[in-house]
């Protein structure tokens, strides 16, 4: 059994949302990472597929839209969308706000949002700015190439959220 308190729990800046590793693959036997994304409209993903591993998103607050193979389907409060490796896909926040976990299956993503990730320093605020002062958005190449020595491919750019 582990128990990973907040103040063991890594958190970096990511694609300009705070991402938090509830659990990585250390606590589970390389079993599952779990980790809580909060970020404003806007904040997605680059189109990607994953070679190793299964994810789900689970929606605590807010809105996403997520597309999967080419379909895209909203996922709100309470909401699941359960990823098969493989399938290429993407999210974005279409509400002002959103929280949700993503939790991998193996783990293996976490050591990706962390190498890839700019570390919260301590006092850092818990709500997240749209985009963290002094961080350029990421070089979309050196992204590419660091996610495929984490079995991601990244096929395409983010996505936007649709206009209000």
């Amino acid at each position: 059994m582990t128990i990973l308190p907040p103040e063991l729990q890594q958190a970096v800046w990511s694609l300009g949302a705070l991402i938090r590793v509830r659990a990585d693959g250390d606590a589970t036997g390389g079993t599952l990472a779990v980790l809580e994304h909060q970020g404003e409209r806007g904040y997605g993903s680059p189109v990607h597929r994953h070679g190793a591993d299964e994810e789900t998103f689970l929606v605590l607050e807010g809105e996403l839209l997520v597309e999967v193979d080419g379909q895209s389907f909203t996922a709100g409060p309470g909401a699941a969308a359960v990823l098969p490796r493989l399938l290429p896909h993407a999210f974005v926040v279409t509400s002002p706000q959103a929280r949700f976990l993503t939790i991998h299956t193996p783990a293996g993503f976490d050591r990706f949002a962390l190498a890839a990730g700019t570390p919260v320093t301590a006092g850092a605020p818990a709500q997240p700015p749209a985009r963290p002062p002094a961080l350029p958005p990421p070089d979309p190449v050196a992204l590419a190439v660091m996610a495929r020595r984490y079995g991601i491919e990244i096929l395409g750019p983010p996505l936007a959220p649709p206009a209000r």
